[in-house]
């Protein structure tokens, strides 16, 4: 029998096999596919003392050389056949878009969507950085200090290290942490525990490309690990839900990315064309198999709720769980069966309160919950909303799940809460000029956009260079 993979610990350049290890299955199964260290908060406490040699080696490069290495990272992480662990086994591109799939339970289609966002982050990385920036002179990054609009400015970095508690849910989520690299900041990652492997196969990309080896931190750990590196590190990203996110909220060290609760409004100047927009609710619902923070989970209008709602489950309702090699694929299993239930259980019991109705149930042959040898699906779900008031409007699941609700234009940016995206469908002047001004929203798109459309030099969520560099005042006698 052909001996299982092992991922180990990179501490920093070095590998390390633990003696503790947690193994990643197939979620179709169980089947054990690879075994991974893990290690405890003490080991990352100690390897945070010696960080400042990981900087240094990163600051041995301009920012242009990093945005050079990334392109490279990038091609290799796309096409290239890169280690997998320390025991001599490699990955290919294909095995592992089949690897995540079977673990994952993502299809191999949106699997390959993520790795083509992935690598559009490392190969444009110039695009990014001025965007994050707003045109910064990269030297200024190199030197610390130089002209910018005619006045004299200085950076600094606000930390040693940016630590990372990633989620297993989309793989495209890594691109979020990607700028630190060129931006000369060392990644301490600590990965989803069902996902390893996009993580992991992005610092080979970046080391085969020629970025140091000890520019990365690779530590599977458990809460108190994970919670040593957002505090050790200075400055951190954290993905999870609302009641992970919320710890860290007054925090302003952690950048948390927790649900999105992202929506479609349409103004009273439009609503008489929502049959046009159909197709840009389905989309913005599922996409990525609705696992993203930026898939839509309202959609708000003025009237016609429940005919629309209506519309919209006669095109989700009959969507079904299919092969994860089927191209046309637009569900994801669950790696976690019990997360599965739970999000069942949680919309069954909450449609028992009085003022919604699940549309879906009209056009769907069967439960929402299948379980067969392929794995564990939730089918989409449309829910008609009487009131923001109902507990089925502003949820957010690891599926396509969506509720629409009728909200007067006038009272929408009152009830709708905070939301990461808006895609706003009027051309009503006054209205759009609230929505520039309403602080409730992160990104807004004002058209028939569909809210999984980001622009990647407008970060749809926190600024990745003023968090982590400080505009310093600096005066110098000449």
């Amino acid at each position: 029998m052909e001996e299982l993979a092992h991922i180990p610990v990179l501490r920093l350049g070095r590998t390390y096999e633990s003696l503790d290890k947690t193994d990643v299955a197939r979620h179709a199964d169980g089947e054990v596919l690879a075994q991974v260290s893990t290690i405890n908060a003490g080991i990352i406490r100690k390897d945070m003392r010696k960080i400042d040699k990981s900087r240094d080696a990163l600051k041995k490069f301009t920012v242009d050389e990093l945005i050079e290495l990334c392109a490279k990272a990038g091609e290799e992480f796309l096409n290239g056949t890169l280690p997998l662990g320390d025991k001599g086994h490699t990955q290919s591109a294909d095995e592992y878009v089949k690897t995540l799939s079977s673990t994952s339970g993502l299809p191999h289609n949106m699997v390959r969507m993520n790795m083509k966002k992935i690598h559009f982050a490392l190969t444009n990385m110039k695009l990014i950085l001025n965007g994050l920036t707003r045109g910064l002179d990269h030297s200024i990054i190199d030197t610390g200090m130089g002209e910018q609009g005619g006045a004299r400015c200085c950076f600094y970095p606000n930390a040693k290290a940016l630590g990372l508690v990633m989620p297993s849910n989309s793989p495209a989520v890594n691109s979020l942490w990607l700028p630190a690299v060129p931006l000369k900041y060392p990644v301490v990652i600590k990965p989803g525990r069902e996902e390893p492997w996009t993580p992991y196969r992005l610092i080979q990309a970046l080391i085969k490309a020629g970025i140091p080896e000890a520019a990365f931190g690779f530590y599977p750990t458990d809460h108190e690990g994970a919670g040593e590196i957002l505090n050790v590190c200075g400055r951190a990203l954290i993905f999870g839900d609302k009641s992970t996110t919320d710890k860290y909220a007054g925090n302003p060290g952690v950048q948390c990315h927790g649900p999105g609760f992202s929506k479609i409004l349409i103004g009273e100047d439009e609503i008489e064309n929502w049959e046009q927009h159909i197709d840009l609710m389905d989309l913005s619902a599922t996409a990525n198999g609705g696992r993203s923070c930026i898939n839509a989970s309202a959609i708000v209008v003025p009237k016609y709720g429940r005919e629309i709602a209506d519309a919209l489950a006669k095109k989700l309702g009959p969507i079904a769980p299919t092969t994860a090699e089927d191209e046309n694929a637009r569900l994801s299993g669950f790696a976690n069966p019990k997360m599965a239930e739970w999000i069942d259980s949680a919309i069954e019991a909450d449609l028992d309160t009085p003022g919604c109705e699940e549309m879906t149930a009209n056009y769907r042959d069967g439960d929402r919950k299948v379980d067969d040898d392929r794995g564990l699906f939730l089918r989409p779900t449309v829910i008609y909303c009487e009131s923001t008031e109902h507990p089925l409007y502003n949820r957010e699941f690891l599926f396509p799940y969506v509720s629409v609700v009728e909200i007067p234009q006038a009272e929408m940016l009152d009830k709708i809460g905070p939301s990461l995206i808006v895609s706003a469908i009027t051309k009503d002047e006054e209205f759009r000029g609230q929505l520039m001004e309403t602080n409730l929203v992160d990104r807004l798109n004002l058209g028939p956009v569909p809210t999984m459309q980001i622009s990647w030099d407008q970060p749809h969520e926190g600024n990745m260079f003023e968090f982590l560099y400080k505009r310093r005042s600096i005066e110098i006698a000449d």
